[in-house]
């Protein structure tokens, strides 16, 4: 994983950083391509797809249609969306077979419900598309309102029983948290997939959500132990249901533990009561 300082979204919006010199470098690149190629294969195999019939599948920050190709190479019809002008006309000269759309994946999936078979994210070395919605670029986001907007459009625009694979670079926790909360609310059910999970470069984390009825989430590749025993994977439901498996939570009614809950409410967009030396103060007994 990247550190912070070279990770794309802390260098401005996406469709300024990824200006007419950035897009054809980032195209040019033959180990970015390869990279593009399997992580599209991947996606691809967790959506698990009807076989023997052609889909419709929408590709989210599609860029200049690498992970596209890859789709129309197994068969299937895509349509690319992106908020970066100059990928989307490198697309356009790479002749790419997706249809494609300029568009601000936070201001919405512009679609009929039930357009889509399924829907894959585009990735760079260090971040997905959808981690720039936790950004505020501008005065008037707010990346808990973009991203449920995000959700909850993608997940109409979805057929029912299909599914979203969503390859990430989380940042921090706080951050996983953040988008998972926000695509809870929105409807989706389902969890992350972690590929390779002891390996540090070959170590890759999807978001695999599900439209309509939950389904048995994959397995990730090489999540087996030296003992034959499985690697459990980070799943939620609608029962908010999270990270049951996770290390170092505080205790539950303690101060840090209600402080952690409130902040994860303010990053939701709640309103929270403020911080006092008596948050978390135990009451006396009164008689």
């Amino acid at each position: 994983m990247a550190s912070s300082g070279r990770r794309p979204e802390h260098r401005g919006p996406p469709e300024l950083f990824y200006d007419e010199t950035e897009a054809r470098k980032y195209t040019q690149n033959s180990r970015v391509a390869e990279i593009q190629a399997q992580m599209a294969a991947r996606a691809v195999e967790l959506l698990a797809l009807p076989e023997g019939r052609p889909c419709l599948l929408l590709d989210v920050g599609c860029g200049s249609g690498l992970s596209g190709e890859h789709i129309s190479e197994e068969g299937h019809c895509w349509i690319g969306v992106d908020i970066s002008r100059a990928m989307l006309d490198v697309a356009v000269e790479r002749e790419v077979e997706g249809d494609l759309l300029l568009a601000d994946m936070g201001d919405g999936i512009p679609f009929r419900p039930g357009t889509f078979d399924g829907c894959i994210r585009r990735c760079t070395f260090s971040i997905s598309a959808v981690q720039w919605l936790c950004n505020a670029d501008k005065k008037s986001h707010s990346p808990p309102k973009r991203l449920y907007w995000f959700f909850s459009t993608l997940y109409t625009a979805l057929a029912r029983g299909s599914r979203a694979v969503l390859q990430l670079y989380p940042e921090n926790s706080e951050q996983l948290e953040l988008i998972t909360a926000q695509a809870m609310r929105a409807g989706f059910t389902g969890g992350m997939v972690i590929d390779y999970p002891n390996s540090a470069k070959a170590k890759k984390f999807f978001l695999c959500l599900f439209v309509g009825a939950s389904g048995t989430l994959p397995k990730g590749l090489g999540t087996e132990c030296a003992d034959g025993e499985e690697i459990h994977q980070a799943k939620f439901t609608q029962e908010r249901i999270r990270f049951r498996n996770a290390k170092g939570k505080s205790v539950k009614k303690s101060r840090d533990w209600i402080l952690e809950k409130k902040e994860r409410r303010r990053r939701q967009g709640k309103e929270v009561r403020a911080d006092t030396k008596y948050t978390g103060r135990k009451r006396r007994p009164q008689f």
